[in-house]
């Protein structure tokens, strides 16, 4: 059994992104995880600001809200992480950029816990779920390259994405393409998911699936 962590980063309780956000829990628990979905903003309320001005004596972070609550006891120790946002102008909710942003401060060399902070950081599989209106293919890529580069700088896998196309409250329901199945098997199939990423040095056989027909 491992651990998931779903963050949900819209202002709103009931909207599109919480929805697609809520079936990756319950897929998470259906495989035999534990999984916890929390907000966003019930955690974070300052965007980041100058370390170099504002930690504390012993390297800490001083902004008073919940941040460091969600990523410590939270984040850290989550095997997989499912982050879910609204397409806002193209990109991420502005609660889950200040969430990916604050992270840093944990793991910079002037945090007095940063070595640790940072190898927990790295090997989590990464899931990522996004709620649109507008449908077209190109929309949502500046979200998924974020997170992409997020994983890569961070050695994690980023194993997933699923887009839900609507706008009024639960319009992703009635998205024909059946996001909120394909949320529940990112949740449920978040550790067993392939995950390639090739490089030149990389040993490749000649067929991806061991049980490819010849």
């Amino acid at each position: 059994m491992k651990s998931v962590l779903i963050l949900a980063s819209s202002p709103r309780r009931d909207g599109n992104s919480y929805r697609l956000a809520n079936a990756a829990r319950r897929g998470a628990q259906e495989a035999g995880n534990t999984a916890e979905l929390l907000f966003v903003d019930d955690y974070v309320r300052h965007f980041l600001r100058d370390c170099r001005q504002c930690r504390g004596k012993e390297g800490e972070c001083t902004l008073e809200d919940r941040f460091s609550e969600l990523f410590l006891e939270h984040y850290l120790p989550a095997d997989g992480i499912i982050f879910a946002t609204p397409l806002y102008w193209y990109g991420m909710s502005g609660q889950l950029k200040t969430f990916l942003d604050r992270s840093f401060c944990y793991y910079a060399a002037s945090h007095s816990n940063s070595a640790e902070n940072a190898s927990r950081m790295a090997h989590k599989k990464i899931g990522l779920t996004i709620s649109s209106e507008e449908s077209y293919p190109a929309a949502p890529l500046g979200v998924v390259h974020s997170i992409q580069e997020f994983c890569r700088y961070n050695q994690c896998d980023f194993v997933g994405v699923v887009q839900g196309i609507g706008n009024k409250r639960g319009d992703v329901e009635s998205d024909p393409a059946k996001p909120i199945d394909a949320a529940f098997r990112l949740g449920a199939n978040l550790f067993n998911t392939l995950y390639t990423d090739y490089r030149m040095e990389t040993e490749r056989r000649g067929s991806v699936w061991d049980n490819a027909i010849s």
